[in-house]
């Protein structure tokens, strides 16, 4: 337990950015599941409409410190390409 006054001022802090990490780490996650439930169920125009802001929130998870920036880039880069090849698939059928 705490003693000091700064540490327990500690303690607070942690806790609000244990909450803003969580919330933010979850934010992301959602959205790359959805893009995967679209890119599942081989639905083109729906993956195509996600993708953009599944890599919007890639992007802010590297700026808040959640990601690392190649890991990011790695994930978006293999979206990006089954996105692209599902669209392609729909397009020549």
């Amino acid at each position: 337990m705490a003693n000091t006054p700064s540490a327990i001022k500690c303690i607070r802090q942690i806790a609000t950015r244990s909450a803003n990490n969580r919330r933010n780490r979850s934010r992301m996650r959602t959205e790359v599941k959805r893009l995967h439930k679209a890119l599942e169920s081989k639905d083109g125009k729906a993956a195509r409409e996600l993708l953009a802001p599944t890599v919007s929130a890639l992007d802010k998870s590297v700026q808040k410190g959640i990601l690392k920036k190649n890991t990011a880039s790695r994930i978006k880069s293999r979206l990006t390409v089954r996105v692209n090849t599902l669209v392609a698939a729909e397009g020549s059928s």
